[in-house]
């Protein structure tokens, strides 16, 4: 899916005249035993990917701005990149437009009726077609349970944090730091982006956070959010020594993850003319492009592009049906 995903970044990237995405290269750290560095290892490998393997020398010699503390090694993937997301998601709706679509911000859905056609209602008016693509993020359920149907979803509020350079330029694209995902050096994963967004700011955040109602993604902080930071505090202070201890800025952002963190894909098991994207688990916008063209496959009734059966929502026994 990568593939395809690239070569659509970049043909929207010519079409909007605006640079999306920076290929930055991105640095997997673990160690030697771990096994999630040697399956990703193996899936480069497989799809023909540029890689290198980076022993504990290796990293020291090629990221000195970098501590590595527990013989760390590390999988350089060549191809790894930033996407600069805001810009993206204007430049989608621009083409939108421009090819005779409309966005309508700020409509809250109060209603959705099956049938052909099937009827949408929101704060401001109603809408009619023969198909319907559901992609709800954190509110997925809340929608589809009025259609009978609740997924095995959670949503969880992630704390985004922002880490000055205490020598500005140390960890930017400028000076071609990658990106960074450490696999087991805490409980959960941790990935870092280059200063870029937030001038002098490097982007590290926690793969992990509370189970939250997304209408409450901005209320007070929890104990757990506390110690989230916490646990980025000391692995900033231990890997980062060129970034101050403490971040910045914080923000908020809900991850929507499945039981297996792999996408839904899939049609309603009763109103095959509602098609449901969900569960992105984190990792989902860089595959927008290819999982917008599956839903649309799906909602026209063509045959996929792609084997969708890993991406069926059939394959967990805990889904909840009690209303069909």
């Amino acid at each position: 899916m990568m593939k395809e995903c690239y070569q659509t970044w970049a043909q929207l990237e010519r079409e909007a005249g605006t640079q999306l995405h920076r290929q930055t290269e991105l640095l997997l750290l673990g160690t030697k035993e771990n096994p999630g560095l040697k399956t990703i290892q193996t899936t480069l490998s497989r799809q023909g990917i540029d890689h290198e393997c980076l022993s504990s020398v290796d990293l020291k010699q090629r990221f000195p701005n970098i501590r590595f503390t527990r013989g760390e090694v590390g999988l350089l993937d060549k191809t790894g990149g930033v996407l600069y997301a805001d810009k993206a998601l204007r430049a989608l709706q621009h083409i939108i437009c421009q090819l005779g679509g409309t966005v309508c911000d700020g409509e809250k859905v109060v209603e959705i009726r099956p049938g052909l056609p099937v009827t949408v209602k929101t704060t401001l008016k109603s809408y009619q077609a023969n198909s319907l693509v559901i992609t709800a993020g954190p509110w997925t359920n809340r929608i589809l349970h009025p259609l009978g149907i609740e997924l095995p979803l959670q949503t969880l509020r992630i704390n985004v944090c922002y880490w000055r350079e205490k020598v500005p330029g140390s960890y930017g694209v400028s000076q071609a730091f990658p990106c960074i995902l450490g696999l087991d050096l805490a409980p959960h994963h941790i990935y870092g982006l280059p200063a870029s967004e937030y001038p002098g700011l490097m982007k590290i955040c926690y793969h992990h956070g509370d189970n939250v109602d997304p209408e409450e993604r901005d209320c007070p902080k929890t104990f757990s959010d506390i110690q989230d930071v916490q646990i980025l505090c000391h692995f900033v202070r231990d890997h980062l020594p060129g970034l101050r201890a403490e971040p910045d800025i914080m923000e908020r952002c809900m991850y929507t993850n499945t039981p297996d963190e792999h996408f839904i894909l899939d049609c309603h098991p009763k109103y095959d003319n509602i098609v449901i994207g969900a569960g992105f688990s984190g990792h989902g916008f860089k595959l927008a492009p290819v999982v917008g063209k599956i839903l649309y496959e799906l909602s026209m009734k063509l045959p996929p592009s792609y084997d969708l059966a890993p991406f069926r929502m059939s394959r967990f026994s805990t889904l909840s049906k009690a209303h069909l």
